[in-house]
């Protein structure tokens, strides 16, 4: 039987690079709850119900059903920084298109390297390197049902390949495939003329299996909600405040087996696993953006202010996301870079 001296890595990152550490031991594939782009992230990863932008397609993929013409976004993060790993990042990339009368349309990819890893048998002895790495290619599609309400829902494929290494009889071990739908609605002047409601519910999907089938886990489903609200709309100063409350759809019994999703969203609720984000996000004169927030998660104890900034001149935009989450967090120094081409 082999095994891997530098998985640990992998495991680090599965457990830790998520908020919501009390329930995503239950899941697979937990870089799906990974954050991206540096705007929401500065904005403590609350964005729900802005979503105005062609990372909806992550967020809420009925923000999509309110812009129009074409936008492309990229990101980068070295992820984990306080391991002082140079092989594990996280990029993520995001492309719309509108067609007027029938919606937008957008497609994302993320991306996580986990590293290289070495393979070892049981004595020790180096029989050989591989890179592990997680990445998912979503489709998504947004349309309006009135001026003030659009819908939307994504269509994600899912490949996880932590190991490329055969034991035994079994093949593809440490590898998985998987597929999965989201849903999200969102309505602007939602009881307020500057106030928007979003909900968005990702990753509903089979469980993902690697070698046996019995022990499958599920994805990580989440729900999220929230609010945005326009405190300031003028010509030179803009103000934004947004909130979310995340709940992970995943549930485990006293056996030890975790329910099906549709199941889970029955018995989930017994978990007091919630996530709870809030942030603003300032511009001056449509050139300069300042953002801050904050992501609370009493469960997981996972709690850290974070900050970002914004440049934008005429179709392009350059955005800067930093997580401040004090010396014993993993995640403290996190920085996201991101440019976004078109409006």
């Amino acid at each position: 039987m082999k095994r891997f001296s530098t998985l640990i890595t992998v495991l680090l990152v599965l457990v830790i690079a998520v908020p919501n550490v009390f329930a995503v031991s239950e899941a697979a594939v937990l870089f799906l709850l990974i954050s991206p782009h540096s705007r929401a992230g500065g904005m403590g990863e609350a964005f729900v119900a802005l979503a105005d932008d062609v990372s909806a397609s992550y967020w809420n993929p009925a923000g999509l059903a309110f812009q129009q013409g074409s936008q492309f976004t990229s990101m980068y993060s070295r992820w984990l920084p306080q391991f002082n790993l140079s092989d594990l990042y996280y990029l993520f990339g995001a492309y719309r298109q509108s067609f007027e009368g029938l919606g937008t349309i957008a497609g994302n990819i993320t991306f996580i390297n986990l590293g290289e890893q070495t393979q070892t048998s049981e004595v020790g002895t180096e029989l050989g390197v591989f890179s592990s790495n997680e990445f998912a290619l979503t489709l998504s599609y947004g349309t309006l049902l009135s001026e003030t309400f659009g819908v939307g829902v994504n269509i994600k494929y899912i490949r996880s390949n932590l190991s490329d290494v055969a034991v035994g009889a079994q093949r593809d071990k440490g590898r998985a495939t998987a597929f999965a739908v989201g849903v999200g609605l969102l309505k602007k002047q939602f009881l307020l003329d500057n106030l928007n409601f979003g909900l968005s519910i990702s990753n509903m999907g089979n469980k993902v299996t690697f070698v046996d089938a019995d022990q499958a886990d599920p994805l990580p489903t989440n729900l999220r909600v929230g609010f945005a609200y326009r405190v300031l709309d003028q010509e030179f100063n803009k103000l934004t405040i947004v909130t979310d409350v995340n709940k992970l759809i995943v549930n485990k019994d006293e056996d030890g087996n975790t329910d099906s999703v549709l199941k889970a969203f029955a018995t989930s609720w017994e978990n007091d696993d919630f996530i709870f984000n809030v942030g603003a996000e300032y511009w001056y004169a449509d050139l300069i953006a300042l953002r801050t927030g904050y992501n609370y998660d009493d469960a997981g104890n996972v709690k850290y202010l974070t900050f970002g900034a914004g440049l934008r001149y005429a179709t392009y935009q350059f955005d800067f996301g930093y997580i401040a989450g004090g010396e014993n967090s993993p995640l403290n120094d996190t920085m996201r870079f991101s440019l976004t081409i078109g409006r």
